[in-house]
């Protein structure tokens, strides 16, 4: 078992490994009142799986020769309404001009959290025995050198509509709300790192699913940071989280909005994990995150509410990001 950590314990924790130059990994949920660092080479696979971008201790699978079955339990469009009214009204009233709105969905699955792993296609993957699974395609931070960048992904459509690119580009709901977080994570990098720019603005990726393809739209930007920043590193990430691509903005506020709007707990989801190999560092968001509870697994997903949102086209998302990697 891994031991965890609150906030305080945490931050010190990631100071103190890396100024040892040691290499480790770390899981920080979404609260950031329990965390798991623990360094690479004391982890047990049998109870911990990590593949980050290549960094990993999984160990060599059988291709995969199953159909996926897949079976969800959406919330009804009604009981997503209660919560989308909350935020809008919030909106409205000044307390937020864009909100991170998610939902929890049951799902029956032939798989499972084990298998989703190995055989998920994703950048970032993370599995933990019992507890959840992760196959996230959303980048947190890297630092490389005196380096750090962050990538926020706001913007999802369905790659099979006519014209889905030009559709997502063109959408003024989701331009503005991509500009609006990537406002706000340039402004969360300048509060740790200097020269902050945003070197790429709104490029569109494709990610595959086991019901066909979804575009959604990320911007990179990128800042130097101080010479000494490995010694501060716990200090150095935890004031950059809550990720912004997951709350909204401005941050704090908007948190308590989804506090009241959200019907249950997040728990790791939207949390971050990542690793340090002693000189670098990448990270991911953890979402496309599926929870088990018993013998229960439960997706949970959600999507960007701003002023020009459609209840209808939110719920629309919510549901679309209901996925496995896998195909």
């Amino acid at each position: 078992m891994l031991q965890s950590y609150n906030k305080e314990q945490a931050i010190k924790r990631i100071n103190d490994l890396s100024k040892q130059g040691k290499t480790f990994i770390f899981i920080i949920n979404y609260l950031q009142d329990c965390s798991y660092i623990e360094e690479t080479d004391k982890l047990d696979p049998s109870f911990i799986l990590y593949n980050f971008n290549g960094f990993t201790n999984q160990e060599p699978f059988h291709p995969f020769r199953k159909t996926v079955q897949w079976d969800m339990k959406f919330q009804s469009v009604n009981q997503y309404k209660r919560s989308f009214d909350h935020v809008m009204e919030n909106i409205r009233g000044g307390n937020s001009f864009l909100a991170n709105l998610t939902c929890v969905t049951p799902i029956a699955t032939n798989l499972n959290l084990k298998e989703i792993f190995y055989h998920s296609k994703a950048m970032y993957k993370l599995w933990m025995k019992d507890s959840f699974v992760v196959f996230s395609p959303e980048i947190f931070v890297r630092m490389k050198g005196r380096n750090i960048y962050s990538y926020p992904m706001k913007g999802t459509i369905d790659a099979s509509l006519p014209s889905a690119r030009r559709q997502l580009m063109d959408n003024p709901k989701e331009m503005a709300e991509h500009a609006t977080i990537v406002d706000l994570i340039r402004n969360d990098l300048s509060m740790v790192a200097e020269q902050v720019s945003v070197t790429r603005y709104r490029y569109v990726d494709s990610i595959q699913t086991n019901s066909g393809s979804i575009l959604q739209t990320s911007s990179e930007i990128c800042g130097i940071l101080p010479d000494d920043y490995w010694s501060r590193l716990g200090d150095i990430l935890f004031k950059l989280l809550p990720a912004g691509s997951i709350t909204g903005a401005p941050k704090h506020k908007t948190m308590d909005v989804i506090a009241h709007a959200e019907t249950y707990e997040r728990g790791f989801y939207t949390g971050i994990t990542g690793y340090f190999d002693g000189t670098d560092l990448d990270s991911a968001v953890m979402i496309r995150f599926i929870e088990q509870q018993g013998n229960k697994f439960y997706f949970k997903s959600g999507g960007g509410i701003t002023c020009k949102s459609d209840l209808q086209s939110e719920y629309d998302e919510m549901k679309q990001k209901v996925y496995v990697p896998i195909y």
